[in-house]
């Protein structure tokens, strides 16, 4: 695995690294020591799928708030998503700043989100599937969002969102 540290934080993008011969190739997506290595969280506590019928389909910007802070490991794994992260950490140096990537089943690329920072995606192409892995179980109580048009965040969707739910479209604005 390819571990490259975005532009927030403590957030990273992660390429297998494949294996190629006849059959077609061999990849590893986690590694406990190699991810201990690079300082981040390994242990996994939930595995979600998030199936979306239709491109342009909107989730997030959503979060746990402590003591509930999650890690995520996002991959998309059928489809194409354009994948967003916003650092919520007071105190961060990239406090309030966001960054969007394209993760693809053809990339097979990967987003680490470490605790504090909302997460959320608008689907490229019909029938997307995403895979989070998760640090910690959901917590219903301590489930946060940001509308996803937030002015703080500023977020530029690179392309018009068709499909959102009732919660998301009406999730509040951010106050630092």
């Amino acid at each position: 695995m390819i571990f490259k540290e975005m532009e927030l934080l403590g957030a990273f993008l992660i390429r297998p690294e494949r294996l190629e011969d006849e059959r077609g190739f061999f990849a590893r997506t986690y590694d406990r020591a190699i991810f201990q290595e690079h300082g981040l969280v390994v242990e996994i506590a939930q595995v979600n799928i998030s199936f979306n019928r239709r491109r342009g389909t909107l989730r997030g910007m959503h979060y746990q708030a402590s003591p509930f802070g999650e890690d995520k490991l996002v991959r998309c794994t059928s489809g194409a998503i354009h994948d967003v992260v916003i650092d919520l950490r007071r105190g961060s140096p990239t406090y309030l700043r966001h960054m969007g990537l394209s993760l693809t089943a053809e990339n097979r690329e990967m987003v680490y989100v470490p605790k504090g920072f909302a997460h959320g995606f608008l689907t490229m192409a019909d029938d997307t599937e995403v895979t989070y892995q998760m640090s910690a179980p959901y917590s219903p109580d301590y489930a946060r969002g940001i509308r996803w048009d937030d002015p703080v965040a500023g977020i530029k969707w690179p392309a018009k969102i068709q499909v959102i739910s009732e919660r998301d479209r009406t999730l509040s604005d951010y106050e630092p």
